[in-house]
């Protein structure tokens, strides 16, 4: 992201509930209209309208069935449940918008690399550039179970498949094909040259891809990736091949803590640590007075629904909370699920005890990202605190009422943002790429550029 100006992702899911347990019972919510077409080319158009950088789709495979140790809650009180693909969305949004860009969480577990390069090099294409990759690994044990696994692959050697997973893309994406390949020499009858389309030989402990890739080269051709390691494994990872980084963290000194750790990471592997974009997870709440955004927020939390939120927070942190004393001390583990989720209640500040009760109560609208109240000078002044005082580069913007928290914070912050020259007018660049970082493409320090030339036959850099 450039310094002057701070990035902005909708933060949303392609199902009735995402990160505010509850909130679907709110009064003129439209949670329900998930299944909508128009929904989502409202969303849209109102995201491009705002500057946003993308709108940014979470997706869990499974039902959260940890709580209890059943799924009745997270069916009943429609914990992410139920759910639609989001990468069905895309061409649609695409269609009514001209810049916004659109990130797509999927699961290196269960996939295949090849069959996920060419989807992706396909919706490139379709969106004129315009797609990202939230790389995630999967932390749900019935997810396993219902793709037909006996189990759980364990925490680290999902990220040991992801490394691997990564490395057969990226020779796919960059690799593959030479820029000029394609010729269309009518007279010749040649299409393709086939001097310049190259197999990429990976050979690995869990993938075997001689290629070449399908997909003639896209405008990004890798897609911007997404990452939100947070346990050793994650940061390690996504301090390798992340572009854009979410952190979510309740506590500045958290986020602060995130940020170094990071940075220290990726120049450990040969990157340059300020080619990280950091986007924190935020709630704004904002009204026309501090009173109305007051109103918003007290009548916000009566709709919070406790125990969907511990049925959510089970499922994150792989620990049945309904076991646990609500005035109990929550403490350190180490789970096979989100350790960031963990991590964000018991490392971000190390002043601070939080109780289970506490947790739910915090977590209830947004989980573990903070929650913002003002007039939109007041949000206004929080964002451009963490943009130029802690060195966020963008935000997540969750929201807590559909779609009216993403109208309330594009028609009153959106504004006074860009007054203070914080949000563009508008957009530089063709493809998502470009508008976030200014680059065509991957920078020559980052993994995917040694992988396309090895599978080049040119060894790595």
């Amino acid at each position: 992201m450039t310094a002057e100006r701070m990035g902005l992702n909708l933060f949303t899911m392609n199902s009735v509930e995402h990160v505010s347990a509850g909130s679907w019972r709110y009064p003129g919510d439209q949670s329900h209209r998930y299944m909508d077409r128009e929904y989502w080319t409202e969303v849209a158009r109102t995201a491009e309208r705002g500057g946003f950088d993308a709108i940014f789709f979470a997706d869990v495979r499974g039902i959260y069935d940890v709580y209890d140790a059943d799924r009745e809650t997270a069916i009943e009180r429609a914990v992410q449940t139920p759910s639609n693909h989001p990468q069905a969305l895309v061409p649609a949004m695409a269609e009514v918008t001209d810049h916004l860009g659109f990130a797509i969480t999927r699961s290196t577990t269960y996939t295949h690399p090849y069959q996920l390069a060419r989807e992706f090099s396909t919706l490139d294409h379709l969106t004129d550039g315009r797609v990202a990759f939230n790389v995630v690994t999967s932390y749900l044990e019935s997810a396993a179970r219902n793709l037909g696994l006996d189990g759980r692959m364990d925490h680290d050697e999902r990220y040991d498949r992801a490394a691997e997973f990564m490395q057969v893309c990226y020779r796919l994406w960059e690799g593959s094909w030479d820029d000029d390949a394609v010729v269309k020499d009518r007279e010749a009858g040649v299409y393709t040259d086939p001097e310049k389309v190259r197999e990429i030989g990976f050979e690995g402990e869990y993938f075997d891809v001689p290629g070449p890739h399908g997909c003639e080269p896209s405008p990004q051709r890798t897609p911007v990736i997404y990452q939100a390691g947070s346990s050793e494994r994650g940061r390690a990872f996504a301090a390798r091949n992340a572009e854009a980084v979410f952190t979510s963290q309740p506590t500045e000194e958290g986020v602060t803590k995130y940020m170094t750790d990071m940075r220290e990471r990726a120049a450990e592997c040969g990157r340059d640590p300020d080619s990280l974009d950091f986007y924190m997870g935020i709630v704004p709440i904002v009204g026309e007075t501090r009173e109305i955004a007051e109103a918003k927020h007290e009548s916000y939390k009566e709709t919070i629904d406790v125990e969907a939120t511990l049925a959510l927070l089970s499922g994150f942190m792989d620990m049945d909370l309904s076991e646990l004393d609500p005035d109990r001390k929550l403490e350190h583990i180490e789970t096979e699920a989100i350790q960031g989720a963990v991590n964000a209640f018991t490392k971000s500040d190390p002043d601070r005890e939080w109780t289970v009760r506490e947790m739910a109560q915090f977590a209830g609208l947004g989980t573990t990202s903070p929650v913002v109240v003002g007039t939109p000078e007041e949000i206004a002044d929080t964002f451009e605190y963490w943009f130029r005082e802690i060195g966020v580069d963008g935000f997540n913007v969750k929201e807590v009422i559909r779609p009216n928290s993403l109208r309330d914070f594009v028609d009153l912050v959106v504004p006074e943002l860009r007054a203070r020259g914080l949000v563009r007018e508008t957009y530089e660049g063709n493809t998502l790429r470009e508008t976030m970082t200014g680059r065509s493409g991957l920078p020559d320090d980052h993994p995917g550029k040694r992988e396309a030339l090895s599978a080049m036959g040119l060894g790595e850099l």
